[in-house]
């Protein structure tokens, strides 16, 4: 790989079956969480951006804030970043999944959901959680924006300097 490290998903899944056998021999087994209706529920955070995730056996179908996912989340780049849990776990269009998004900007939104989904999967099939921790979904996205300090243009920007 180069410098950058970059992973494709034929690449995570591979790193999945890797240590699919490991995990399932050291790992203690964890019950499934589930509430009278058969959901699971997970937040997801990313940025400013926190989503409710309600995740159901069903045909695949994401509701995002009462629309669908294509409504919502228009750049086909932000719909591929929500689906990525399921394309890893090979659970693709086997989960429905309602959710309500508030906070941050689209992409951050986004970010939350794919969060919310991975934590809404582990708790539904306790299984999961190797292949999705190994693949990086479960891991809160801890960067927010800085906050911008007194005598500073913006958080570190200086005002232009003048001689005169």
């Amino acid at each position: 790989m180069s410098g950058t490290q970059t992973r494709t998903l034929a690449d995570l899944k591979d790193l999945v079956v890797a240590t699919q056998a490991a995990t399932a021999e050291a790992a203690p087994k964890r019950e499934p969480k589930r509430d009278a209706q058969g959901r699971s529920y997970a937040t997801g955070r990313r940025k400013d951006a926190v989503a409710r995730v309600w995740i159901k056996p069903g045909k695949g179908e994401i509701t995002v804030n009462g629309k669908r996912v294509g409504q919502y989340f228009a750049r086909p780049v932000l719909r591929m970043l929500i689906t990525q849990p399921f394309l890893v776990a090979d659970r693709y269009n086997q989960f429905d999944v309602y959710c309500t998004v508030t906070g941050g900007g689209l992409s951050g939104q986004a970010g939350a959901l794919r969060h919310g989904i991975s934590r809404a999967l582990t708790y539904y099939e306790p299984d999961l959680r190797g292949i999705l921790k190994v693949a990086g979904f479960l891991t809160r996205d801890s960067r927010v924006v800085e906050r911008k300090k007194y005598g500073k243009a913006k958080a570190r920007r200086s005002f232009q300097f003048s001689k005169r």
